[in-house]
């Protein structure tokens, strides 16, 4: 069987698991604000989905986009999922003879899009406590040359939950002037950071940023998510889009109703979201597990697992075996996975009990076993 259909039959029966944890995909599952549950059905009763939606979004989505994130003289392309805006970038820039330049860990797949399109993908590593777990300007500014078409950056860091501050953003932008690249600001975590500043607002010519509702708003299975651009480069991208028939109407009109809401919504989605990370870190830490980033600004940890002398995917599957999803760190990162598993917080308060009651059990059971089922 190939590796494409080992991984979907791999995530068919997480999703067929009845009353599964996921608690490795960094979504939130936290039951959605009643506003935005009335928006959906509205648009549902009213047959909204028998029509396709305008192809660049919905135009008051649009604009609360922009109008959320802060910034003047952009504008917002309504894609499916965050992951669609990042795939458009990379056919747009990436190509035979450029690079593009991230971190290690990063997030995966847009290595992937750009590796398609022909670019050398160049992974600095920041797992090392020396640089205290970040990018640096100086290791930036080494990375890149003339044929630099893209710096990615993820930020807060998925799975580090690092976060950079605007002096950070704003000597990465520059180094992105010097070189001619695109400066590509993934902000999918920045409702859970504190302090976090777009690029945009530091470099309004050559910067995009990406977002995505499947974290904060929790529809990660309804696919919506934004690319916002200089007016100035808009058509570029805008010409890279596959959603030439517009993104779900349902999805539009949720996030509509979810940004109107979004004040309200993230004070109890933080508040949840912190206190599942103390009790999941402290029942970590009582089983001899350690988090080499704390505070987190994701709604995320990374844990360590070798102090305690457990494999990552030991533990994953031992988790899975008691209905809870949690990941292993090579799903982020060849050169670091083996030394952690990632644990998404952003989720019902039973579930992260679950997690620490268990977690005792899951690490004797781990320290069993030796043959493991592939894990993605």
């Amino acid at each position: 069987m190939s590796d494409a259909l080992i991984r979907n039959r791999y995530f068919d029966e997480l999703t067929a698991t009845p009353d599964l944890a996921w608690m490795g995909q960094n979504t939130n599952h936290i039951p959605a604000h009643p506003a935005v549950r009335a928006a959906m059905i509205q648009a549902i009763e009213g047959g909204e989905f028998n029509a396709y939606g305008p192809p660049l979004g919905f135009e008051a989505l649009r604009a609360a986009i922009v109008a959320d994130l802060g910034v003047e003289g952009a504008e917002a392309l309504v894609t499916e999922g965050g992951v669609n805006a990042l795939a458009l970038v990379c056919r747009a820039r990436c190509k035979p003879g450029t690079t593009f330049v991230t971190t290690d860990p990063t997030w995966k797949w847009p290595c992937l899009f750009a590796r398609q399109a022909g670019a050398e993908v160049i992974e600095i590593p920041i797992y090392d406590p020396a640089c205290d777990y970040k990018l640096t300007p100086e290791a930036l500014a080494a990375a890149v040359d003339a044929r630099t078409a893209v710096i990615y950056l993820v930020d807060p860091n998925n799975p580090l939950g690092i976060r950079y501050t605007a002096e950070e953003i704003a000597a990465f932008a520059a180094i992105a002037k010097s070189c001619g690249a695109l400066l590509v600001h993934d902000c999918t975590y920045r409702d859970f950071a504190e302090g976090h500043h777009p690029a945009l607002r530091v470099a309004p010519e050559h910067s995009v940023v990406s977002l995505s509702f499947s974290k904060w708003l929790g529809l990660a299975g309804m696919r919506i998510g934004a690319l916002v651009t200089p007016r100035a480069l808009f058509d570029e991208f805008a010409a890279q889009a596959t959603s030439v028939l517009g993104a779900s109407v349902i999805a539009q009109r949720a996030a509509l109703a979810g940004l109107s809401v979004k004040a309200e919504w993230m004070e109890e989605v933080r508040r949840i979201d912190t206190a599942n990370k103390a009790m999941i870190r402290e029942a970590a830490e009582a089983i001899g597990l350690t988090l080499p980033v704390w505070p987190s600004h994701g709604n995320f940890l990374v844990i360590e697992t070798g102090a305690a002398g457990l494999r990552p995917e030991a533990l994953v599957e031992a988790a899975r075996r008691r209905g809870i999803m949690i990941r292993q760190g090579t799903y982020h990162t060849a050169r670091f996975g083996d030394r952690f598993i990632k644990v998404s917080t952003s989720v019902p308060t039973e579930w992260a009990e679950r997690l620490r009651d268990a977690f005792p059990a899951i690490a004797e059971e781990a320290r069993t076993m030796n043959d493991l089922p592939p894990q993605f």
